[in-house]
């Protein structure tokens, strides 16, 4: 066991985790050259056309030095901030951290953020500053940052780069000699942490661990604690770039199982495995459950893929615990499930998988988040859903959930970023600087002006270089109003919002008018009109298409055209009383790029 080593990489988006890693796999040869390719760890075709990391990956290495053998193990993690619970699972089975830093950015907000989490879990950080032989690199600069953030020696931080391989054997040095080996009994009773788990269709459910106590052996019979389900460890082993077999696993190491586990609810991320025979006292802490920021529902385009639906999340579900669903259904749409995510960009990769990896094509309504709306006898519910909200005579007031932003940024941008936040309703809280020309930025914000463009505008005002982190911080009264949208005097379930009052009509009129360019003509008149309750607060009409019936007719009385017109008005008068309007799918999508 002392010659284990456990630990992952964490560091802000684009930092260049994944490259450091292909130099390590270089370096121990854990990968053999013609099996080399950028990324390496990134198997998914999303993550390798994005260039980022959505899951976090795990692979072990062999390494010696000073003619010690040695065994580490690397979980490569994700840098955006929709994905930091895969990098709460990952740094939940480590005991170190390298803390990368971009030699030409310095420290950002997500840098930040990671590092709390691992401090949080007393792991091992080893700073390590990449990119260093880039022509714009800083590194006295960025070190200085270091320095101040983590309060450790000066040499203790290393200069790399992921692109050339410098720097790597210090790192692989600093891993063997910093990071504490695993604690744990080989003796006791089994303990296993349950850290990811992905569905394979000819093997069933294979689940990721850590072995905490005890050994595990192949064809043993183990259980899962939290679900109470019994199996035959059939084949057990450690992650290679493939999975490799091993006869037994012991305590300290990362490591897969299979035993032809069919349904996904039968495995949790965060679950213990033990022995049957000779159980473990209690579980394992396992991971807090994660709160979805987002909700939005998901839709089948054919009615009768809800099941096939189901199904696809179900196994998405397994590969992402931070997606949660549960069904529910719409007047415009169907059956569906109403899904919580962690922000847009992970709302944006579920569908894109959904269509690659299940041949799922789907219809995503607009993203909202959860209110708690008091009624007037005292009661609270929580409302995901603006079709869920009571009558408004009933609601005594509405309360939205607020967060705690930081924005990490250059002073130059102070103007356009204030701006920006203060516009999404934003009140201040704090400013500072924090080395040199950078600052620190906390506001207090409604979560539901961040779902939908925030971020987006705050990378194109700051030319890429301000970061940004939140987390939820407390729910406050507001004055919110549901906004619907009528096609033809009925009322669109899938294209209501809930909004603030103040920029309620703005809103409906854009909508309103997003919504003419996108709904093709029809044979009738199609008004859209965007509505507080009663109220019509926007309208936009789209003109009929009109077959021209005269044609046929050329000289003659005019009354034989009058006549014809004349039975085509009396169709279209019957046409429209029972004309449904047809909305394409971008025309749900519209309202997130309504600029």
């Amino acid at each position: 066991m002392k010659n284990i080593r456990n630990f992952c990489i964490i560091a802000h988006i684009d930092h260049g985790k994944s490259t450091l890693a292909d130099r390590l796999l270089e370096r121990t040869n854990t990968v053999a050259a013609k099996d080399m390719e950028a990324q390496v760890l990134d198997d998914m075709d999303l993550e390798r056309e994005r260039g980022i990391t959505i899951k976090s990956h795990a692979i072990q290495m062999d390494y010696e030095l000073d003619g010690q053998k040695y065994v580490l193990n690397l979980i490569d993690t994700p840098g955006h901030v929709d994905f930091s619970y895969e990098v709460s699972r990952s740094i939940a089975a480590c005991e170190g951290a390298l803390l990368i830093v971009d030699a030409s950015q310095g420290i950002q907000a997500q840098t930040i953020s990671n590092l709390y989490m691992a401090i949080d879990n007393d792991l091992e950080i080893i700073p390590v500053i990449n990119k260093c032989d880039l022509d714009s690199a800083k590194p006295d600069e960025v070190e200085d940052q270091i320095v101040d953030l983590l309060g450790c020696d000066r040499e203790d931080v290393i200069r790399a780069s992921g692109k050339t391989g410098m720097g790597i054997d210090d790192v692989l040095k600093a891993i063997v000699e910093r990071v504490p080996a695993p604690e744990g009994d080989p003796e006791a009773p089994l303990q296993a942490l349950i850290f990811d788990s992905v569905f394979n269709p000819f093997r069933g459910i294979i689940a990721y661990f850590k072995i905490v106590n005890g050994t595990m052996k192949t064809n043993d019979f183990v259980k899962f604690v939290s679900t109470g389900k019994e199996y035959h460890a059939d084949e057990i082993g450690v992650l290679k770039l493939d999975m490799a077999p091993r006869k037994e696993l012991s305590a300290g190491n990362v490591g897969y199982i299979i035993s032809g586990i069919k349904t996904s609810r039968e495995v949790k991320v965060g679950d213990t495995i033990t022995h049957v025979n000779n159980p473990c006292e209690s579980a394992i802490d396992g991971f807090e459950e994660v709160k979805p920021m987002v909700f939005a529902g998901v839709y089948p385009i054919e009615t009768e893929d809800f099941e096939n639906l189901r199904a696809s999340l179900e196994k998405l579900q397994l590969n992402d615990a931070s997606l949660t669903f549960q069904p529910e259904s719409s007047a415009a749409l169907g059956f569906g499930f109403r899904c919580g995510f962690l922000g847009l960009l992970h709302m944006e990769i579920i569908q894109e998988r959904l269509g690659r990896e299940f041949d799922m094509d789907v219809i995503t309504t607009v993203p909202n988040v959860s209110y708690k709306v008091y009624d007037k006898k005292g009661n609270v519910t929580e409302v995901h859903n603006p079709s869920g909200l009571p009558e408004a005579t009933l609601i005594d007031h509405i309360e939205e959930p607020y967060i705690r932003a930081t924005v990490i940024t250059q002073a130059d941008y102070i103007g356009p970023i204030m701006t920006l936040c203060l516009g999404k309703r934003g009140e201040l809280v704090k400013q500072e600087y924090i080395s040199g020309n950078r600052m620190e930025i906390t506001f207090d914000m409604p979560l539901g002006e961040i779902v939908i463009d925030f971020y987006d505008k705050l990378k194109s005002i700051s030319k890429g270089y301000a970061s940004f982190d939140y987390h939820l911080h407390d729910f406050r009264e507001s004055k919110l109003v549901k906004l619907d949208i009528l096609l033809n005097g009925e009322s669109v379930d899938a294209l209501s919002t809930l909004t603030h009052a103040d920029n309620a009509v703005r809103f409906g009129r854009r909508m309103c008018e997003k919504l003419k360019e996108l709904i093709p003509r029809q044979q009738f008149d199609i008004a859209i009109q965007a509505a507080i309750g009663a109220k019509i607060i926007a309208r936009e009409t789209i003109k009929a298409v009109r077959k021209d019936v005269t044609a046929k007719c050329y000289g003659g009385d005019i009354s034989r055209k009058r006549k014809l017109l004349e039975k085509q008005k009396a169709g279209k008068k019957r046409m429209k009383q029972i004309g449904s309007v047809e909305v394409p799918q971008k025309a749900f999508l519209a309202v997130l790029k309504l600029d």
